[in-house]
Protein backbone atom coordinates (compact mmCIF):
# COMPACT_ATOMS: atom_id res chain seq x y z
CA UNK A 1 0.00 0.00 0.00
CA UNK A 2 1.43 3.43 -0.94
CA UNK A 3 2.07 5.84 1.50
CA UNK A 4 0.01 8.78 1.83
CA UNK A 5 1.60 10.63 4.31
CA UNK A 6 5.29 12.27 5.21
CA UNK A 7 7.35 13.19 7.99
CA UNK A 8 10.69 14.85 7.53
CA UNK A 9 13.29 16.77 10.65
CA UNK A 10 15.43 19.62 10.66
CA UNK A 11 16.45 22.23 13.20
CA UNK A 12 15.03 26.00 12.92
CA UNK A 13 16.44 28.43 15.51
CA UNK A 14 17.33 25.79 18.50
CA UNK A 15 14.13 24.07 17.92
CA UNK A 16 13.73 20.55 16.62
CA UNK A 17 10.48 21.20 13.54
CA UNK A 18 9.25 17.84 12.78
CA UNK A 19 7.00 18.62 9.74
CA UNK A 20 3.85 16.23 8.40
CA UNK A 21 2.38 16.42 5.06
CA UNK A 22 -0.46 14.53 3.41
CA UNK A 23 -2.89 12.43 5.39
CA UNK A 24 -2.42 11.84 9.36
CA UNK A 25 -4.55 8.67 10.17
CA UNK A 26 -4.56 5.46 11.84
CA UNK A 27 -2.15 4.69 8.97
CA UNK A 28 0.06 6.90 9.41
CA UNK A 29 0.17 6.88 13.37
CA UNK A 30 2.57 4.24 14.39
CA UNK A 31 5.46 6.34 12.46
CA UNK A 32 3.98 9.58 13.50
CA UNK A 33 4.23 8.75 16.84
CA UNK A 34 8.05 7.81 16.98
CA UNK A 35 9.30 10.46 14.93
CA UNK A 36 7.81 12.47 17.46
CA UNK A 37 8.80 11.29 20.52
CA UNK A 38 12.13 10.71 19.45
CA UNK A 39 12.05 14.06 18.61
CA UNK A 40 10.75 14.97 21.94
CA UNK A 41 13.40 13.42 24.04
CA UNK A 42 16.07 15.37 22.27
CA UNK A 43 14.75 18.98 21.96
CA UNK A 44 13.77 21.72 24.20
CA UNK A 45 11.43 22.69 21.47
CA UNK A 46 9.45 21.06 19.72
CA UNK A 47 7.78 22.43 16.42
CA UNK A 48 5.23 20.35 14.76
CA UNK A 49 4.74 21.64 11.36
CA UNK A 50 1.61 20.82 9.76
CA UNK A 51 1.40 23.22 7.34
CA UNK A 52 0.87 20.44 4.53
CA UNK A 53 -1.50 18.23 6.07
CA UNK A 54 -4.45 17.54 4.39
CA UNK A 55 -6.15 15.42 6.44
CA UNK A 56 -6.04 14.60 10.32
CA UNK A 57 -8.19 11.68 12.14
CA UNK A 58 -8.69 11.04 15.92
CA UNK A 59 -6.06 8.77 16.05
CA UNK A 60 -3.50 11.26 15.26
CA UNK A 61 -4.85 13.83 17.41
CA UNK A 62 -4.14 10.94 20.18
CA UNK A 63 -0.68 10.89 18.80
CA UNK A 64 -0.07 14.41 18.88
CA UNK A 65 -2.36 14.97 22.67
CA UNK A 66 0.62 11.76 24.27
CA UNK A 67 3.51 13.67 22.55
CA UNK A 68 1.85 16.97 24.36
CA UNK A 69 2.08 14.92 27.50
CA UNK A 70 5.70 14.00 27.14
CA UNK A 71 6.93 17.28 26.61
CA UNK A 72 5.57 18.70 29.82
CA UNK A 73 6.92 15.76 31.60
CA UNK A 74 10.20 16.09 30.16
CA UNK A 75 10.35 20.52 30.34
CA UNK A 76 10.03 20.40 26.25
CA UNK A 77 7.90 23.02 25.13
CA UNK A 78 5.71 22.12 21.84
CA UNK A 79 4.23 23.93 19.15
CA UNK A 80 2.23 23.58 16.24
CA UNK A 81 1.87 25.03 13.07
CA UNK A 82 -1.54 24.92 11.23
CA UNK A 83 -2.60 27.52 8.44
CA UNK A 84 -4.94 24.92 6.29
CA UNK A 85 -8.42 26.13 7.71
CA UNK A 86 -10.06 22.82 7.63
CA UNK A 87 -7.32 21.51 9.74
CA UNK A 88 -7.18 24.27 12.25
CA UNK A 89 -11.43 23.48 12.08
CA UNK A 90 -10.39 20.31 13.86
CA UNK A 91 -8.56 21.41 16.57
CA UNK A 92 -10.99 23.99 17.17
CA UNK A 93 -14.19 22.04 17.32
CA UNK A 94 -12.28 19.08 19.63
CA UNK A 95 -11.12 22.01 21.78
CA UNK A 96 -7.62 21.07 21.61
CA UNK A 97 -6.82 25.21 20.79
CA UNK A 98 -6.86 25.29 24.34
CA UNK A 99 -4.08 23.06 24.91
CA UNK A 100 -1.68 23.58 22.14
CA UNK A 101 -0.11 26.83 21.33
CA UNK A 102 -0.90 26.52 17.18
CA UNK A 103 0.72 29.36 15.20
CA UNK A 104 -0.18 30.29 11.73
CA UNK A 105 3.41 29.80 10.74
CA UNK A 106 7.09 28.09 11.06
CA UNK A 107 8.12 31.49 11.29
CA UNK A 108 6.12 32.35 13.98
CA UNK A 109 6.27 28.95 15.83
CA UNK A 110 10.44 29.60 16.03
CA UNK A 111 10.49 33.00 16.78
CA UNK A 112 12.36 33.79 20.17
Amino acid sequence: MEETYGVTETGEKGAVVVSLSGEIDVAAAPVVRERLEAAAGRAEALVVDLTEVTFIDSTALGVLIGVHKLCLGSGTSIRLVVSEPRILKVFEITGLTDLFTIDPSLADATRT
